[in-house]
């Protein structure tokens, strides 16, 4: 099991350096270059997302469809994940990884108008669509979307179920001091009560909880820059000084190089809002939307939030806490805003346990319908029971919940990294040979028309 744990880190490894960096970013940067920079209109998207469309079809709200992808991008990898690029790149990674943010809105806007414009209507009424329709009837490569769907699949019974349960039952135990096999017990029940109840169920959910626990970590990192106030600036200087000359980096904070800096932060930037993974457009389609070009403005607001607003305010956090006490180091890697936390009196550590514990948990209801519209995408036209296996499907991801939460996970992790970057390549391609659908529709609703056109 070593051994086998060694080559899959090793797989890995190579499919998130730089081949999978320069995919994603190049794509990034092209898109943002052919659709004339969309991140210029942001505040257009969120006011969008909080509007409803209730004449358009779709099964949930734009806002539900938006919350639903967030609850499956926004978790333990803006936790954690800063930190330990921090921890590999010096503080110069969290400039990368802003920047990877404000690129990648291109890519998911990309994503979220093909996920409309692609749709079909399944047998039940339902909205059904993501890249491997994109695929099949924008590209007619069904060979290429049932591979697509396989990864996801897969991927779902990795980073969308056992990880997130032994994220949890590891935070739980250590915080609270309860069991891993009741944690186990109560994670598995509380997410069949809502995965039960299919997207609009998990919809609703999502749309009470992650603003909720977006806001409140938010407030704890907004009570630390408080406390730290006379390290923010120089926080923020050396952020953006050592991205570009590692020189600058000095008092026990870390530093690797320019292309340090860029492969962490970079990389965590893609792993974290997932842009050009191809997850989010597959609950993009259930919106109720009557053009693609809203949807894919809300769905851009996904990026926004995940990396250039929660992932640049916990790197402040980390490298203003670093300076500001002598006991954080950039060795810390993987605990450092567990450590910044710390330093709140009281409620610090139960508060971020609370956010930790939500973001997995509803990463968990996010990922679940992710697999089931992959799985079903595979059976769909085939003499299987759609129903049965899906039912099937979430039997088998409620029983990797629950072993999540108990077993060991090394093998595990590699695997999830490996299917997540093996969903990216087909995404990829679906994005870049479809870019001009993406620049005819954004010219019709967008440049030259009106956006609330149907």
């Amino acid at each position: 099991m070593n051994a086998l744990n060694e080559i899959l880190g090793a797989i890995s490894g190579f499919l998130w350096g730089w081949p999978m960096i320069i995919m994603l970013l190049g794509t990034h940067l092209f898109l943002t270059i052919r659709l004339r920079f969309p991140q210029r209109h942001i505040f257009k998207a969120i006011k969008l997302s909080v509007r409803k469309d209730k004449d358009a079809q779709g099964d949930v709200s734009q806002f539900g469809a938006l919350v639903t992808a967030l609850a499956a991008t926004i978790g333990t990898g803006n936790i954690v994940g800063v930190g330990t690029a921090i921890a590999l790149g010096g503080p110069g990674a969290v400039f990368w990884c802003w920047l990877t943010g404000v690129f990648g809105i291109a890519t998911k806007y990309g994503e979220g108008l093909l996920a409309i414009k692609y749709r079909v209507t399944d047998e039940d009424g339902k909205m059904q669509g993501g890249p491997m329709y994109a695929l099949e009837r924008g590209l007619g490569m069904k060979w290429l979307g049932v591979l697509f769907a396989l990864f996801t699949a897969v991927a779902s019974f990795g980073i969308g179920s056992t990880v997130q349960a032994n994220a949890i039952s590891t935070m739980s135990h250590n915080v609270f001091g309860i069991d891993p096999v009741v944690i186990g017990g109560i994670i598995t029940i509380l997410a069949a009560m809502v995965i039960v109840g299919g997207v609009k169920n998990i919809a609703k959910v999502c749309t009470a909880l992650v603003p909720l626990m977006a806001i409140l970590y938010v407030i704890g990192c907004i009570v630390i820059l408080i406390m730290n106030s006379a390290f923010v600036g120089p926080a923020i200087k050396l952020i953006v000084s050592s991205a570009f000359n590692p020189s600058a980096v000095g008092g026990g904070l870390a530093g690797g190089g320019i292309m340090m800096a860029a492969r962490y932060g970079i990389a965590r930037g893609l792993f974290s809002n997932e842009s050009g993974l191809g997850s989010a457009p597959i609950v993009a389609a259930a919106a109720q939307t009557r053009n693609p070009v809203r949807q894919a403005l809300v769905s851009s607001t996904g990026t926004f939030w995940d990396t250039v607003v929660i992932c640049a305010i916990t790197g402040i956090v980390i490298v203003s806490s670093i300076l500001a006490f002598s006991d954080i180091s950039f060795e810390n890697g993987g605990v450092l805003t567990t450590m910044a936390f710390s330093k709140i009196p009281y409620i610090g550590s139960p508060l971020l346990a609370f956010g930790s514990l939500t973001f997995a948990f509803s990463t968990i209801l996010g990922w679940s319908y992710y697999g089931e519209r992959a799985v079903e995408y595979m059976v769909a036209k085939t003499n299987l029971k759609v129903k049965t296996v899906i039912n099937i499907y979430r039997t088998l991801f409620l029983i990797t919940v629950y072993l999540g939460a108990v077993v060991s996970l090394d093998l595990v992790w590699n695997l999830a990294d490996i299917f997540n970057a093996l969903m990216a390549i087909p995404n990829l391609i679906a994005l870049l040979l479809l870019s001009g659908v993406i620049v005819k529709e954004t010219r019709k609703y967008l440049w030259e028309g009106d956006i609330d056109k149907d």
